[in-house]
């Protein structure tokens, strides 16, 4: 039997519902509902890709309570190159991220063991590094090396700010300089590198810790595969410079799911910094 389409028929009312309430997986192309992925700390249930999270959600899972008594945190950069539109860019992704600047630092604990730690925000302005991310990094190193506790520091990051030049430059040296003499006096450092880690930072501190911990499908190196495919006229092999692929091949010490990571910093502070050493060599 044939039926004639009612052409007086209203359309049916679409349904209201809030946006965002389901997330496609960048890795899988999985639909994901956002609650449950949000439960599961934004690792897909499919395939493990791990969501970006911020620097706040990080001092959430990770630390004793989720407390950091935050330092240096009204320092914020200013214009010394003058660069064009580099102002409203800055105001923009401190009104995005209710940061001055893109790392957070401070002290804290995290299984009972004191600690200083920060956490880079690649909400801001891509993570990039600029003279003020230096010098609370550097301030951070010296305020470990001071109280004798471990320094732990999370990466994500595009590399150095373009918009102050070798201002931004020097700050590689003024970093790696810093964890040299934390080295002297053996104090334990942990890198811990999300995805993505790039270029100067990853070319200095990032890559210089005492142990480095990767999450697993973190995209990390000094500058972009395809950039490097089209310098070196090659095709790169399979999963070139994820975290994996940088664990095989001695770059990263553990690869560690988020859901692991606190737990995984407990067992290597509790077996590093007992008897009041804070030594790994």
């Amino acid at each position: 039997m044939w039926f004639k389409k009612d052409l007086k028929a209203k359309p049916a009312e679409k349904l209201n519902l809030p946006e965002g309430i389901w997330l496609k997986c960048d890795s899988c192309g999985e639909v994901l509902y956002r609650n449950e992925l949000e439960k599961n700390l934004w690792i897909c249930s499919k395939c493990n890709f791990h969501f970006r999270i911020n620097c706040r959600q990080y001092i959430s899972l990770l630390l004793d309570d989720g407390k950091l008594e935050e330092f240096n945190a009204n320092i914020e950069p200013l214009d010394p190159l003058e660069f064009p539109e580099y102002k409203k860019k800055l105001k923009s992704a401190q009104q995005k991220t209710g940061m001055k600047e893109g790392i957070i630092t401070g002290t804290t604990s995290i299984g009972g063991i004191p600690v200083v730690f920060g956490a880079m925000e690649f909400g801001f302005i891509g993570g990039s590094m600029g003279s003020v991310i230096g010098e609370k990094v550097a301030r951070a190193i010296r305020t470990a090396r001071e109280k004798e506790i471990p320094l732990i520091i999370i990466t994500t990051t595009g590399g150095a700010r373009m918009q102050e030049g070798i201002l931004s430059l020097m700050q590689m040296v003024k970093t790696s300089a810093e964890l040299a003499l934390l080295n002297q006096k053996k104090i334990l450092y942990i890198s811990i590198l999300v995805n993505p880690s790039y270029a100067g930072v990853m070319a200095s501190y990032a890559s210089l810790g005492d142990i480095i911990i990767a999450e697993p499908g973190a995209m990390m190196g000094f500058t972009g595969p395809r950039v490097i495919e089209q310098t070196i006229g090659e095709k790169l092999p399979p999963g070139f410079q994820r975290s994996e692929f940088m664990m095989e091949h001695g770059l990263v010490d553990l690869l560690v799911s988020r859901k692991d990571l606190r737990n995984t910093l407990i067992k290597i502070l509790t077996l590093v910094v007992k008897n009041g050493r804070t030594a790994v060599k």
